[in-house]
This record gives C-alpha cells, structure tokens and sequence, in this order.
C-alpha cells in the first residue's frame, strides 16, 4: 500500500470539514481505515486507487490513525486536527526562519509550539500532466531547532492564529525562490492568456530537457573547475593564517567593485584582514557576520574554512569552530567568486565577529589582490521556472488534501515584465480554487516590500504592485502592503513577523468572520477633480486617515493632460484626501508611493497600516 508522503506522522487534518485519506494498492482490494474511535470501509480501483472521505472532526489530538490493505497496517502517529493552510510564491515566503535571526531571534528563542506545524514540498515540476505524488517531505513542528526551518512569514503567520484561537495550525510549504507566478498557473490556462506555447511544447520535449541541464551541469564544473585550477591564491594559499600582504591594493569594505580596477572582473578576488583580540575574546562560541556578498565566498580564519555561499543572496552568518581564535593576531581571507554579477560587499550590513558578548568591527580597509579571472558565467536554466512546471509538480499532488486557505507570497521574478501580472493572478487563483474544488477559499496575498534606492525614479515595482492590487477584485482575496518593511539593499528584508500578523489579519477577516476587523491599510477607491485638484477616497480607512509620525503627507504625485507627474502637495479632510499643486490646474492622474523603495510615502489608518501603493488612471 502506498500513502502520499503528507499522510504521515505529525500532520495536520483540517478541522469540522470531511477528509479525504487517499493512496493506492492492490486492485480491488478491501481497505480499512480507523481513526478518532470510527471505522471507515472502501475498495481500490481496478488501477488501485483508493479514496475514502472521513467524518467532520473538531480540532485537538494527538490522534492515532490505522490504515489497513491486505494484511499490512499502516499506523500515523501524532496526528492533529486544526486549520491548514498552504504557503505559495518565492523565496520571501520560502525565506526560513533563520535567515531572519539579525532581527528576530529573541522572537523565536525558547519557542515550544508542539501545535503549530509546517510540511515542506520537495522542489519537483512536471511538464506532461498534473502529477498526484509526492517525492518526499515530512511535517515538523515548532519546537527546539525546528522552528529555525519554517517559513518566516508562515511561522509568525500561525502563531497569531494560534495565540488567538487556540487550535492547531498545519502550514503546507509550496514555495520556491525565482520562481514567476506562470510557473505556479495550469497550462491550460496559460493557454487561453496565450504567449507561452512555445515554452510549454518546449519543455514537454524531455530530451531536450535532460540535455539543457547536462549542459548547464558541465558548464558550471568546467567553469568552476578552470577557475579553481587557475586561482593563485588556492595555489598558494593566500587563506593561510601568515600571508604576505604588502604588494596588495587597499579596498574600503564594504563596498563595490563598480567604478574600481574590480569593476569588470569575473573570477576570484581574495580579501584579507588582520584583526588583534584580548584573550577574553578567544574563548566560547565565536560568530562571524559578513553581511551579503555577491556572488560566492568561501571564508577562512586562520587558514581554516568556516563557511561558504554560493549565490547572492543568503547573509554571511559562520560559526567559528571553538578553539580557532587565538588571543593576539587573527586572520580573516575571503575568496569572492564573481560568476555574472559586478561584485560587491553590499553597504549597510552588518560586518563584525561576535564572541564572548563582544564584537569587532570589521569595516574599513581590507587588502585584496585578484586570484583568477574567467569569462562570465553563462546563467543556468532553471526548469522549475518554466510555465505550469511547479503546478504540476507541487499544487496538484495536494488537491485531496482539505486546507482552510492559501497564503501567497511572489511577484519579484515577473518585475522585469509587470504588465498583464493581475490576468495571471487571476487564473492562479482560479486554477488553485478549482483544484482543491472547495469553493471560494480564501487567498491572502502580499504585496512587495520596498527595494532599492530611496525614491528614486525606477518603477517596475511599483507597476507590479498596482497589478497585484488589482487581485483585490477578485471574491476572498486580501493584500497584505509592505512597503513599510523592506530594507532598500536585501531582496529578502528580515521582518517576516510583520508580514506574517498582516496575512493573519486578511485571514481574521476573510476565514474566521471577524467582519469588524480593521484587517487592511486605505486602499484607493476613486478620485473626483474639483475646480483645481483631485479629491481621493479610500475603503479600509478604519478610524481615520493620518500621516504617519505627523507632518504633511508625502508620497503623492499628479500629472496633467501631458502625462508628466510631478511631486504634489496632499492634505488629509476627514477619510479622503485632497491632491492638488500650484501649476497644474486641470489634474488628470494622481500616484502614489510609485517607486521601486517609496520611502517618504506615509500615508495609513489609525490602526497603523499603510495605505497601498495606488495609480488612479
């Protein structure tokens, strides 16, 4: 008999709604299923299909359940029956916890949370059919280490259901960092949007699919390997604990390589530091912080590896190995490996060694020197990207499995392209609904952070968030808005915890009929031009309009009939504002926080959530 991995020890049933319990066995043979003091009877199908719906159970455990075929018993252990709830998008909502620890750790300190539970999808895409197994996975709780590999959004997500109603929570991790919402949508209805039949035919080509990943395989080993075999300082040891450093150039970190003799090297640059240290900082664990390197590292103290990373994104946080700091003279080399990107120790991270309840700041001048220098890498094709891929591979294989609603967390990697995003948010909405065949379950959505330069004049992220504002037209949606949580130099800004109380107020909301909740930040409604402004009105204005820490409102901009925005002055009258400026006396079209990092944009309800970034034409 064989069971979907999620049917295993530890999940997390949906609570007062019929379950489905499904697997395969021998055709035609007798199953028996026991579970919460009743007994259950079904048949497998000729193909040896098996589907049986349990009884409404109210929420509590643990529970056993006994599943029998042919003489052989399958037993699940510590079962619980609550809410569940599926997590979809990229990497801000596969993010783990620990890779918010910089902000969050006496968040998550001591947490003992046996109830709130998480299952992760293992990555796996199909581009033939909508697949209904499970390559693996298993659900853990959130307790001791394990809360360190939830989800960050999903984990502070569930708590504050938790804290509130007291019953088990399941969170079903479908995520998976790059991915663009056409990989999560049915090629079916890809189809009908149309614009991605030749990559859907491509891709069911399965030759031509093994042949680009042996090709991207044997690119990256010979590319890492020439590199490798013509770095000097592998060859020479420049990461040995004495190193002679006097005909090295001095480099300022952090910093970038743009507008520097580094700017258009791909390769290896090796960085060195010496630092000196009190006896009192050599003794009990020891961590090295690193901020965000682009692309790779591999980081050496004293001539021994502690770490390595090998892309962009993660932040540089190493252990240092008892025993290896030593009082006196310390040497830390780092071999930054530049595969495609301008490389870079990107600015306001955190770069210091922490040990003993002291730290070292490790900013200022470093000794560098090139190791190797290679052609840039050329970029691999991740298939897991490509359309309908990891619908197939990971949303289908879920349908029988009962689930309260979906949370969804993804809109970074159709930036480049956000035009047209809310007619695919649409069909993904209407692809995952009619999958589970539940119903209008409602689906919570994130809007994205701010990211980059401070109000600067790109805009592509600012046109994706109107898209996704748009996905509020659809029947049981809401947005959680984030611009007020980003950090202007991290894709992946560390507080989750506000992301994940935002999503649970949509959910309040929207899946447990708290309608007096004020769950969302102003959102525009519509603009009326009075003699020589704009007045805007706003739903979700809760107890008032206010500008966030006093003062005037900012953010705002118009345009006249020539379509050229301009910086506009905006006060606050009751729950609607009113936009207008000095030379523009017939407004056409007003914006809002409309860039990439609108930092100055302040506008929210009394209830401290902001306003949604919003164009009124």
């Amino acid at each position: 008999m064989i069971l979907s991995s999620i049917l295993s020890d530890g999940m997390v049933l949906q609570r007062n709604e019929k379950v489905a319990i499904w697997g395969k066995a021998g055709a035609g043979q007798a199953i028996q299923i026991g579970f919460n003091g009743k007994k259950y009877d079904t048949f497998a199908g000729s193909a040896g299909d098996w589907r049986m719906d349990l009884d409404e159970t109210d929420p509590g455990g643990p529970f056993e359940m006994v599943i029998s075929a042919g003489g052989e018993a399958n037993v699940i252990r510590n079962i619980l029956v609550g809410d569940v709830w599926v997590l979809g998008g990229q990497s801000n909502m596969e993010l783990p916890v620990r890779r918010t620890l910089d902000l969050l750790a006496d968040e998550v300190k001591d947490v003992h949370l046996p109830w709130i539970r998480q299952f992760s999808m293992p990555i796996s895409y199909n581009f033939h059919a909508p697949q209904s197994g499970l390559p693996g996975g298993e659900w853990i709780a959130a307790v001791s280490e394990d809360v360190l590999n939830f989800s960050a959004a999903g984990f502070f997500f569930a708590k504050e259901i938790y804290e509130r109603y007291q019953v088990p929570v399941g969170l079903i991790l479908t995520a998976v960092g790059g991915t663009p919402i056409e990989a999560w949508i049915s090629e079916g209805s890809l189809r009908r949007i149309g614009g991605y039949e030749d990559v859907l035919e491509q891709c069911k080509d399965d030759q031509y699919v093994i042949a680009a990943k042996a090709a991207d395989e044997e690119r990256s080993n010979a590319w890492h390997a020439h590199l490798n075999n013509t770095d000097l300082g592998l060859k020479e040891g420049w990461y040995s604990e004495s190193w002679d450093t006097a005909d090295w150039q001095d480099f300022e970190l952090p910093g970038s390589w743009a507008g520097t003799g580094l700017e258009h090297v791909r390769g290896s640059v090796w960085f060195r530091k010496e630092i000196e240290l009190p006896e009192s900082m050599t003794e009990g664990n020891a961590r090295l912080k690193l901020g965000t390197v682009v692309d790779a590292d591999d980081t050496y103290i004293n001539g021994v590896c502690i770490g390595n990373t090998g892309y962009r994104y993660p932040p540089r946080r190493y252990s240092i190995p008892a025993g290896l700091l030593k009082p006196g003279k310390n040497t830390i080399a780092v071999r930054v490996i530049s595969t495609h990107n301008t490389g870079e120790f990107v600015r306001d991270m955190p770069y210091r060694l922490l040990t003993c309840g002291q730290e070292i700041d490790l900013t200022g001048i470093w000794k560098y020197r090139v190791g190797a220098i290679a052609e840039a890498m050329r970029q691999q094709t991740f298939f897991y990207y490509k359309p309908a891929g990891v619908y197939n591979g990971m949303i289908s294989p879920l349908r029988h499995y009962r689930i309260k609603g979906a949370l969804w967390y993804q809109g970074e990697a159709n930036t480049d392209h956000p035009a047209g995003y809310s007619k695919l948010f649409e069909a993904l909405v209407a692809d995952w609904r009619g999958q589970w065949g539940i119903g209008e379950f409602p689906f919570i959505f994130t809007q994205l952070a701010n990211l980059g330069e401070a109000d600067d004049s790109q805009s592509n992220w600012a046109e994706l968030r109107e898209e996704q504002r748009k996905g509020l037209q659809i029947p049981g949606t809401a947005m959680a808005v984030t611009i007020d949580i980003g950090e202007y130099n991290d894709l992946h800004p560390q507080d989750k915890k506000t992301v994940g109380q935002r999503l649970a107020l949509g959910a309040l909301k929207l899946a447990y009929g708290e309608d007096d909740l004020v769950h969302s930040g102003p959102m525009f409604k519509e603009m009326e031009l009075t003699g020589d402004g704009a007045c805007l009105r706003f739903d979700h204005t809760g107890s008032g309009l206010v500008a966030k820490g006093g003062g005037e409102l900012k953010g705002f901009a118009v345009c006249g009939p020539d379509g050229v925005f301009v910086p506009a002055r905006a006060v606050i009258s009751g729950d609607i504002v009113l936009v207008t400026h000095d030379f523009i006396k017939q407004p056409v079209q007003v914006r809002y926080a409309w860039a990439n990092n609108p930092a100055q944009a302040n506008l929210y309800n009394r209830e401290g959530l902001p306003a949604s970034p919003f164009s009124t034409g």
